[in-house]
């Protein structure tokens, strides 16, 4: 205990409210009007009171606990889309199995809702939660309709994943998509390939908030100019529509290694007579490791889960709901995952003295 240790009631006889008050204003607990906060506040500041973390420790643990025996649960919210609007069956969202290991090392359980499957509706899905008495949401944002944005936050401990949804704003974990980028360049550099370009829709550029263009024409401005290749975007996320452009722009290019999708483009690029990996690279600039033989950028997005479950979490125990005012973002580095769809790492020449 410190020294300089002030006590509730010093608090509460200072500021002239309750112990109990003073309790609930500490802890951040809500049903508090903002005058008496910050009157307690002053109090407590003016006393030189400082949190003690060995306490707050201890009180975190019983609130873990606490929850491990109730069960509460954190709700994933997904959208469904009858037609289907992803390029690829490739395409995943952020597995369940991540979210529900690292939520239930907290003592939460998991429930996956569908916005869009069978009429479940925003309002309609804001009353449910209710209903059950969930608090925490995970959303995770994949179509074009984006009805995550509709949902009422007011009440509610939520985060997101990547950058799907922009507003309103929610704390959120997502991959670095400005490393992947560095790290494919520098890994197909490595393996002797020169003309590197990207070949992505607009549609994933833009859910990255243009980091793959952006770091990929930054990237093009290190190199020598005859070494540089335009990017070529894919106007809409159905990309087999895009495979007389691509072929065109493969044409006039020439790229010797590309960072794209898994999907069609192999057969695309076989179909003109070029050979993979010899005469030209794939890494898949969003693997999964359903994409068999295939190199390319592995975001993790079992980190990503676990970050996310992490943040809504930390506002539950800190009894924070609503839109956050500065919204928190966690970054998971993505890692190389090789494959037969590049050449082999070129092994330098020992110079022997």
């Amino acid at each position: 205990m410190s020294d300089n240790y002030v006590s509730i009631r010093q608090i509460a006889d200072a500021s002239g409210v309750s112990p109990i008050t003073v309790s609930r204003v500490l802890r951040n607990k809500p049903n508090v009007s903002e005058k008496t906060r910050d009157r307690v506040w002053t109090a407590a500041n003016a006393l030189g009171y400082k949190p003690d973390p060995s306490l707050s420790k201890i009180m975190t643990q019983l609130q873990e606990r606490r929850r491990k025996h109730i069960r509460e649960t954190i709700a994933v919210v997904r959208e469904f889309q009858a037609d289907g609007n992803l390029p690829s069956p490739t395409y995943q969202y952020v597995p369940s199995a991540s979210i529900t290991e690292r939520a239930e090392r907290y003592g939460y359980k998991v429930d996956e809702l569908w916005l869009g499957k069978d009429g479940l509706t925003p309002e309609r899905l804001n009353k449910i939660l209710r209903a059950r008495g969930i608090r925490g949401v995970i959303v995770s944002p994949q179509t074009a309709a984006m009805p995550v944005a509709r949902l009422d936050y007011s009440n509610l401990a939520a985060a997101t994943f990547g950058y799907g949804l922009r507003e309103p704003s929610l704390h959120r974990s997502a991959g670095n998509m400005t490393l992947a980028i560095h790290l494919a360049t520098a890994e197909l550099e490595k393996r002797g390939y020169q003309h590197i370009g990207l070949a992505i829709s607009q549609w994933a550029d833009d859910r990255a908030e243009s980091a793959f263009s952006a770091t990929m024409l930054y990237y093009q401005m290190r190199i020598p100019e005859e070494n540089r290749i335009p990017l070529f975007m894919f106007p809409g996320n159905d990309i087999s529509s895009g495979q007389a452009e691509f072929i065109k722009w493969v044409r006039q290019t020439k790229p010797d290694a590309l960072i794209t999708f898994d999907q069609l483009i192999p057969g695309w690029l076989r179909d003109e007579g070029l050979r993979i990996p010899d005469d030209i690279g794939l890494a898949v600039h969003d693997w999964t490791s359903k994409m068999e033989n295939m190199a390319g950028i592995d975001h993790r997005r079992n980190h990503v889960a676990a970050a996310a479950v992490d943040l809504v979490v930390t506002q539950l125990m800190q009894n924070e709901v609503g839109l956050p005012e500065a919204p928190r973002q966690i970054l998971i580095p993505p890692v190389w995952r090789n494959g037969t769809s590049v050449r082999e790492l070129r092994r330098e020449s020992v110079v022997l003295s």
